[in-house]
């Protein structure tokens, strides 16, 4: 079994609810450790409960999401994402790190922007049993077992962009201070329509939103604290022009205020 990853980002805090839930996120093997950033297992068994609405706030990278009847390649979501989970089911899900999947799709990740595949139109009419194959098996080894055979089949070649991309993006989710494009120009050496050329091709969106995104995702966890914010300098921090600026930002993109959404996180925890 690979290795467990760590704590996840950006999913909004909600009610906790009754039924049974699992959830996994697990490291690729070395051999795909350059394009696959973890695979994720999520099951649920809310019989005789409640339906339950899940919220995230995507990253930008791809998923293959294997589901019963509903398995497809999925895009950067531009916006906030919302499930509705009920009755008895599963999903095994593979996040490609940023960039990583370019090699597979062999063209621009921007044309699946907000959109999803079929996974045969990408991996060939022999993807058509992935789902039963990995469904045949109960244990999350098992499942991750029959993924990862299957992309080791079906490797492509090594495309040196994958790694610098992915080596950016990791920059930006990992330094907070990084809060506009110059910045991340300057420590890769890259001007400005180059890199967003980078981006588009190989990520699927440009520079700019990606450092939005990891922004407001560490908006999200400051507001889950205990500890008192003073708005105006939290807003700076991330890199808005004032702190109106931010609250639409959060407003549009969580579905509520950063006041109404710190009341809620912190009276769940």
């Amino acid at each position: 079994m690979n290795p467990a990853v760590g704590k996840p980002r950006g999913i909004l805090q909600q009610a906790p609810g009754a039924g049974i839930f699992h959830h996994a996120r697990v490291a690729p093997s070395p051999e795909l450790a350059g394009l696959v950033q973890h695979f994720w297992i999520v099951r649920w068994d809310l019989r005789g409960c409640e339906s339950r609405v899940v919220e995230t706030l995507p990253h930008p990278n791809v998923h293959l999401a294997i589901e019963p009847s509903q398995t497809h390649i999925h895009g950067i979501q531009t916006g906030r994402f919302t499930r509705t989970l009920e009755g008895h089911s599963g999903v095994f899900g593979v996040k490609f790190r940023p960039g990583g999947f370019r090699p597979f799709l062999q063209r621009s990740v921007s044309t699946l922007r907000n959109a999803s595949l079929p996974v045969c139109d990408v991996f060939g009419a022999a993807a058509a049993s992935l789902e039963d194959d990995v469904f045949a098996h109960q244990a999350d080894e098992h499942m991750i077992a029959v993924v990862e055979r299957f992309l080791l089949a079906r490797l492509p070649p090594v495309d040196p962009n994958v790694e610098r991309i992915a080596k950016i993006v990791d920059d930006i989710a990992a330094d907070r201070s990084i809060t506009a494009v110059e910045q991340s120009m300057d420590r890769w050496g890259m001007r400005m329509r180059p890199l967003q050329r980078l981006f588009n091709e190989y990520v699927g969106i440009g520079p700019k939103w990606v450092i939005n995104r990891y922004r407001l995702h560490e908006a999200i966890e400051r507001l889950a604290e205990q500890a008192p914010l003073n708005w105006a300098e939290l807003a700076l921090e991330l890199g808005y022009f004032d702190q109106a600026h931010f609250i639409r930002d959060f407003k549009a993109m969580v579905g509520r205020s950063p006041v109404a959404y710190m009341r809620d996180a912190q009276g769940r925890s």
